[in-house]
Parts: structure tokens; sequence; C-alpha cells
């Protein structure tokens, strides 16, 4: 199968925004789990507003996916895009540590049963099994926020890579209909459409007060910021065409101050959250039309940060997982160290241990970033290409034979 993506061009910057951004969803999820909330008192030292929004930066990866699928699928090679390419490539990215992670939890769940059932571990039943056989198979199969079911299961964040999935092949399919009609503007128009449509169903006929939305319409709040993505790669170019550098660092400066005071403004303005795709492309518009900008680009292609970046991926798919192993720690410990720890300083309990927890996440990141992400994609993509070698082989023997 010849290949027909193109290597994009790599802003490290945008790398390593992602990676900051995952690594608050997982300090969000840390610092408002209720097992936690119960146990400790007092509130961590870095128990921020920021942090308790940062949900809102799944929009951000919405945004950035739309952002590099477009760099990689719109420009020279618009005309030699496959589908079963993109979709292989896509599967080949997203699939291995999903589905790694899916069955570690299933590995755990089946371990939590075998401790209880030993004596060694008390646990209260929920009144409802989430982690069931049918939430499963719907996770095997990436189906389980398009509406099948009315909760998160099994790997919570893994939602949004569910209607990722499925926003690729309306990409794709979008694509395949331009690539027909030779016009990219068709592709951008329909962009535009998707992106203001969405928004409007979300606000005005659903009513939605924040744009939460999961297993709940999920797919329309990707869709949405998926494909101002797309339109963001067309505005890089105009707006790379003011070279004052103070103007560079205006844009780049303000945007990110919008970007950051949105986020710790939400919890009291809940609809300003509407606002967050819009005002996180701004940001990630600008970096990519100012990369040479004075300091924010060169803070953030920092070793450290980009770094981050290329796990942020693995920080996303594997934090609810450590955060589960935490909760059932912090019960087998019990409330006598955490008041001695807070007797020394208030909030001493609540931040040592919420900084174990995001140091393991980073530590588990790299593991599997190494040795699932990179090698279960290669696996992947070998695997399908080879699949397609062969029944193409397969067609030129028996037209042969026939001829």
């Amino acid at each position: 199968m010849e290949s027909t993506h193109k290597h994009k061009p790599h802003y490290l910057p945008l790398d390593s925004i992602r990676g900051i951004a995952a690594l608050s969803v997982a300090i969000h999820h840390v610092i408002l789990m209720k097992v936690f909330l119960a146990a400790f008192s007092n509130k961590a030292w870095f128990d921020f507003a920021f942090f308790h929004n940062a949900w809102l930066f799944v929009d951000l990866f919405f945004v950035l996916s739309g952002i590099v699928i477009s760099i990689s699928y719109t420009d020279a090679d618009f005309g030699k895009f496959s589908f079963r390419d993109f979709m292989v490539r896509r599967l080949a990215r997203i699939y291995p540590l999903h589905i790694v992670m899916l069955f570690a939890i299933l590995v755990f769940r089946f371990a939590r049963v075998g401790l209880v059932a030993a004596g060694l571990l008390a646990v209260t039943s929920p009144q409802f099994e989430v982690n069931n056989a049918y939430t499963f198979v719907l996770n095997v199969f990436l189906l389980h926020s398009l509406g099948f079911v009315d909760y998160l299961s099994w790997n919570g964040p893994s939602w949004s890579i569910s209607v990722e999935f499925y926003t690729y092949i309306l990409f794709a399919l979008l694509l395949l209909f331009a690539q027909r009609l030779n016009s990219r503007p068709f592709l951008y128009a329909v962009a535009a459409i998707l992106v203001v449509a969405n928004w409007l169903v979300i606000v005005f006929v659903l009513q939605k007060k924040d744009l939460g939305l999961q297993y709940d319409f999920g797919i329309l709040r990707c869709v949405m910021s998926f494909f101002l993505g797309v339109l963001v790669v067309r505005v890089v170019t105009p707006l790379s065409k003011i070279k004052a550098p103070v103007y560079q660092f205006g844009l780049q400066a303000g945007s990110l101050v919008a970007s950051f005071g949105l986020v710790v403004l939400v919890s009291d303005y809940p609809a300003a959250s509407f606002a967050a795709p819009f005002v996180f492309a701004s940001l990630l518009a600008t970096l990519m039309a100012y990369p040479g900008a004075p300091l924010l680009p060169r803070l953030l292609e920092s070793k450290p940060l980009v770094w981050l970046g290329a796990r942020s991926y693995s920080i996303y798919m594997v934090h609810a997982f450590v955060i589960l192993l935490a909760e059932y720690a912090v019960r087998i410990v019990g409330p006598r160290p955490i008041v001695a720890i807070d007797s020394i300083s208030p909030g001493l309990a609540a931040t040592l241990t919420y900084g174990v927890i995001i140091a393991a996440v980073i530590l588990l990141s790299d593991f599997t970033y190494r040795l699932v992400e990179i090698p279960g994609g290669k696996f992947v993509r070998r695997l399908l290409q080879r699949e397609t070698s062969f029944s193409t082989a397969q067609t030129v023997r028996t037209s042969r034979r026939l001829s």
C-alpha cells in the first residue's frame, strides 16, 4: 500500500502545550477524587482553581488533533489521499495503548474480586457496576461514548478517544469528497459549517450549562473543536505576515493570558467554557505563526517540556489507572498517618500523596510511551499494511491466471 501520509512540519511548542495540558488533566482528576476529598481534611498546596477546571483542556486536545491532521493531509498531497492508509495510521496511533490500559484495568478488577473473596480486602459494592461485559465490548470497539450507555466506564478518560476516532472517519470522508471535487475550499466550508452548527446545537438545542459533554453528546464537542483545528491551519499563513516582534509577542501573550484566565474563571462562569475551543485555537495559531517570537516559543521548546509533550497521550491514558491504585492504597493506610503528617503542616499529607501519584503517572507514561505506544503503533501498521499487500498480490496473481 502506497502511503499518502506526508511528514508534517513539527511545532515543538504545540507538543509542549499538549504535555502541560495532559498533566493538568491528570492533576484535575487527582484533586477531585471523592476518596481523596474524604481522606484529606486539608487541601494540597497546589489545589488551585486552574486545576479544578482543567477538564477544559480536552477541547485543546481536539483542536490540536484537527491542526495536526489538517497539516498532514490537506497540503501538497491533497489529491493522493487514501482513506485506508489514513485510518490505519489513526488506529495505530490511539489503539495499542487504549487496549493495553483496558486490559490492565480488567486484570485489576479480577484481582480485586479475588482479594475480596479471600477476605483480604473489604469494598462497598456499587449500586450499579459500570465496568461490565457490555461496556467492555463497547470499549474494545471504541463505541463507549457514542450514546450506547449514559455513563463512563473502565478507563474513564478514554471517552475522548472514542469520539475522536469517529471524528477521524468523518474528516476522512469529507476529504475524499473534496478530493473528488478537487476543491479544498469545499473542505474548509464544510468544516466551518460543522463548527458553527455543533456549537449552536450544544448551546441552544441541548441548552447545556457548560461544555462538559462526555458520553452525553461528546461527539458534538469533539467535531466542533477538531474542525476548528482544521480551520486554524488556514489562518496561520495570513497571521504570519505580521513581522513586528512586539506584535507577535503581544498576540501570543494575550492569547495565553486569555486561555489561562478562561480556565481559572470557568467555575464561577460556566457558560464561558463555550468560548474555550476558540480561545485555545487562537493560542495555538499564534504559536504556529510566530515560532521565532521572543520568550514563549523558546520556553515551550525546553527539553523537559518537549519530553513531557511526547508522552502526553500516555499521561492522559494511564493516569486514571494510577489514581485507581492510589485510592485503594489510601484506604489501606487509613487516617492516622494523614493526621500525623498534617500536624506538621496543614495540607502536607495531601501534597505529598498527590505528588507521589503525579510522579507515578509520569514514570508509567514514559514506560508505556516507549514499550506500548511506539512499538504498538509500528506493529499495527505492519500488520494491516501486510494484509493489504497480501490481498493486492493475490489480486494480481488471480488477474494473471484469468488473462
